[in-house]
């Protein structure tokens, strides 16, 4: 019970951080009809800032997210109006492409700076865990959720009580009526890829003190935001954030009662399973 228990909270902590990651790419696919396949590639643009941010000036990686959030919000905000923009209207395979392409540039110019090399973002609580029923929980794992867990519900509040956020999702429901009621559309897809890309960032420098950083990390998290969006539904904000948990916690059971190496495939036989029973998402909508 005490090895059920622990890996049950272990896999929600986690999942709180794949949460992020997946609402991130939601957010952008809901307002801009998007899939961006660099996603995974910002996140670890994120994890390298908050290294550089930790090393060189000490600043802890947790209390980095508040320059890396808007820094990461920034770069999102610039790739949107100079690259993505572009192709908006573009063939599917356009802009599959040109986001691919965006994540190599960004993985290869961090390979250059910094090599292939593994970085190991060490703090003093970084093996630090606590006791509950029993279980030993580990303290970054818990402080990641916690931040997460206010930042999902910062967003939540922006996105429902604000004239911008009601703006972004007006625009998600029906750009062409947002458009002819007088919304920005142009600029609400900047604030929504620029908060996708600050999602991400963030998302990296909370689990960069539990996490090996390369700069391949991109391609795995890419995958795994995938997942979450699809579980959750394309475009569902708190679908995405039920899917984070899910796969979070089937990661930990998979890990603790099959094997380590097995992990993903439980995540990824439950990705199927949901395709075929309900092809749109936990929270989705069938647009058929």
């Amino acid at each position: 019970m005490t090895i059920f228990l622990q890996s049950l909270i272990s896999g929600i902590l986690v999942g709180g951080v794949y949460a992020l990651i997946g609402i991130g790419l939601t957010l952008v696919f809901g307002v801009m009809r998007i899939i961006n396949f660099a996603h995974g590639d910002i996140m670890m643009v994120g994890m390298y800032l908050t290294y550089m941010l930790f090393s060189m000036v000490g600043i802890d990686p947790f209390l980095s997210v508040l320059i890396t959030f808007p820094l990461m919000y920034l770069l999102g905000v610039f790739l949107q109006k100079v690259l993505i923009n572009r192709v908006l209207d573009a063939l599917p395979q356009n802009q599959i492409l040109l986001t691919i392409g965006l994540g190599l540039i960004m993985s290869n110019t961090m390979m250059l700076a910094f090599t292939s090399d593994y970085k190991i973002l060490s703090t003093t609580y970084s093996s630090s865990s606590f006791s509950v029923g029993g279980s030993s929980i580990s303290q970054p794992l818990t402080i990641s959720f916690l931040i997460t867990a206010a930042i999902t519900g910062g967003l939540y509040w922006f996105l429902v009580k604000t004239n911008t956020g009601q703006a972004i999702r007006a625009t998600a429901q029906d750009r062409e009526a947002a458009q002819l009621m007088g919304i920005n559309v142009k600029r609400m897809s900047g604030i929504a890829f620029g908060l996708g890309a600050g999602l991400a960032g963030t998302a990296g420098a909370l689990i960069a003190p539990t996490y090996y950083i390369f700069p391949q990390v991109g391609s795995v998290f890419t995958l795994k935001a995938f997942v979450i969006t699809v579980l959750g539904g394309m475009g569902s904000v708190v679908g995405a954030a039920i899917g984070g948990i899910i796969v979070g916690v089937s990661e930990s059971m998979g890990a603790v009662y099959i094997s380590s190496g097995w992990k993903d495939v439980v995540v990824y036989v439950i990705f199927l399973l949901v395709l075929l029973f309900k092809p749109a998402g936990l929270l989705g909508k069938s647009r058929m």
